[in-house]
């Protein structure tokens, strides 16, 4: 009853808007998580990633064939000896307060990125520096020759690198930002964003799009509606309802349970924008008993059958498929190195191992996602599959963003800290060594589970500096074997999901869910 009246004091909210919000072309939008973290490199969180595309603009974007093209950048130039990249903004570049964006504040909106992003990290461990040449042009120096400098600047997910004013960009990476001025197509309303209800935003009249057409995240971003409005409606069933009655125009992801209420009207369009999807993982934590045990660890991935697992999950064979390349399958550096032998749902093997390493039967926290679609199932099925293996779950039942602030936490599990849980990736931050931070094994630098490998980073470090292609390719399939080996994580097949709108046109093919170029009838 609480969700049906929530959402219906939202729809009260909206009949009620003044007459001239009425003239406006809004478009009302339930997205897959509400946003309660606004600083884009704070999380690694989708739903913040998402608010960051809204906001602020990215040097170089991805574009629909996942090839890096400029979007703030006008012109570039790399050295003859390849160690100095020279970068031109292109015109018309503003803040959403009226200055305009300078050299200074992308060179600090980059080290701010880089000191915090797994990506970043690795990138500037190979730059020497960067420095001003005038307001629109800058130089980054490096160390020697980086041959993935305009692929991490095009970074679409995780912790994106994206531009901000100086003043914004000087704060502390370890402290979140405080103001949430961008250049992007849309101004956050940050007098109107309540988290729990809804997030506001509202086209950005100054911004000069590029003049290619719009492909993936790159090319021109043309806001057509007036205004966003995200609304924090968690009950699914409810969110159909509001779509179905015309209350609302897109749903994100909706689950695939409700697919035939969507289906049977034919005035609602269910459609894959992320062709490439995403991969599901389970992370555990490697600093705390049992998984900083590596025999306790590879019982876990036997323990994991990935075809169980992602029919329970996802159950339509259409929007799923199992795969044993942790660069995702459908890419150039798919391979299953590591994976022989390893037979998934082997649970005879996995109490072999599980006894072997001396396993006393402590329950493990794992941490239960209970408010996005695609992770709800996910938790208890990890449990049974990992009680089949022999292990003891402790289920801790939490919304997302809990679990966000949780799993940074690495205290003992019984102490509030956390042993494992399901998340999910765009496979576009997993098609790579650099990008896929759930193999970065940097040790404390390393995202949350922090492991610690002195091999996976030495071969990171090789594929950062592989001449060509081949040689990528090489080297990845021997990061994905030592990954296995030591266990970083248990990457578990890939999906994707249809997103259900109304009445909308002009959506953009990306991996993740943009509202430029957007109509509404």
């Amino acid at each position: 009853m609480k969700l049906r009246t929530l959402a219906a004091s939202v729809f009260a909210a909206c009949l009620a808007a003044s007459p001239v919000l009425a003239q406006t072309k809004t478009v009302k939008a339930v997205m897959h998580s509400d946003l309660k973290v606004l600083d884009p490199i704070w999380t690694t969180a989708n739903i913040v990633r998402n608010h960051g595309y809204m906001v602020w603009d990215t040097l170089f974007a991805m574009d629909a064939n996942l090839v890096p093209q400029p979007q703030m950048i006008d012109k570039w130039e790399l050295s003859a000896d390849r160690l100095t990249y020279t970068f031109t903004l292109r015109d018309g570049l503003k803040w959403h307060d009226g200055k305009p964006v300078t050299s200074e504040d992308c060179i600090a909106s980059l080290k701010r990125w880089g000191a915090k992003d797994a990506t970043g990290l690795k990138l500037m461990s190979f730059v020497s520096g960067m420095e001003a040449v005038n307001d629109k042009t800058f130089r980054m120096v490096l160390k020697e020759p980086y041959g993935l400098v305009l692929d991490s600047l095009a970074k679409p997910g995780g912790s994106t690198p994206l531009m901000m004013p100086k003043r914004i960009a000087d704060t502390d990476p370890n402290k979140q930002i405080s103001e949430f001025i961008g250049s992007g197509p849309f101004i956050f309303k940050t007098d109107e964003w309540k988290p729990g209800d809804k997030t506001v935003y509202v086209r950005n009249p100054d911004y000069v799009p590029r003049k290619e057409p719009a492909s993936g995240l790159a090319g021109g971003k043309v806001a057509r509606v007036d205004r966003v409005e995200w609304l924090a409606i968690p009950d699914h069933q409810t969110a159909v309802n509001a779509l179905l009655a015309g209350e609302i125009d897109y749903i994100e992801a909706p689950p695939h349970d409700l697919k035939p209420l969507l289906l049977a009207d034919k005035t609602v369009k269910l459609e894959v924008y992320n062709v490439i999807g995403a991969q599901y993982a389970f992370r555990w934590n490697t600093v705390v008993p049992p998984f900083n045990n590596e025999k306790i660890r590879r019982a876990a991935m036997y323990a994991f059958d990935q075809k169980a697992f992602l029919e329970g999950v996802i159950g339509d064979a259409k929007y799923y498929r199992t795969c044993d390349a942790m660069f995702v399958c459908g890419t150039p550096l798919e391979n299953s190195a590591g994976m022989d032998g390893l037979v998934r749902g082997n649970f005879a093997k996995s109490k072999e191992l599980l006894k072997e390493a001396g396993y006393d039967g402590t329950p493990i926290v794992m941490l239960h996602t209970t408010d996005i679609a695609v992770l709800t199932n996910a938790g208890p099925i990890a449990k049974d599959l990992l009680e089949k293996g022999g292990f003891k779950v402790e289920m801790v039942p939490l919304d997302f963003q809990a679990i966000v602030a949780r799993r940074l936490r690495k205290t003992p599990a019984q102490d509030g800290g956390w042993n494992g849980f399901m998340t999910a990736w765009l496979s576009v931050d997993m098609m790579n060594p650099l990008t896929n931070s759930m193999v970065a094994a940097s040790c404390d630098k390393a995202n949350f589970g922090w492991p610690c490998d002195a091999e996976v980073e030495k071969l990171r470090d090789a594929f950062a500096r592989a001449p060509d292609a081949p040689s990528q390719k090489k080297i990845a399939a021997q990061i994905q074997e030592r990954a296995v080996t030591y266990g970083t994580h248990i990457h578990l097949g890939q999906y994707t999901l249809p997103t259900a709108t109304r009445g909308l046109s002009g959506m953009v093919t990306s991996p993740i869910p943009v509202f430029w170029n957007i109509e509404k009838k």
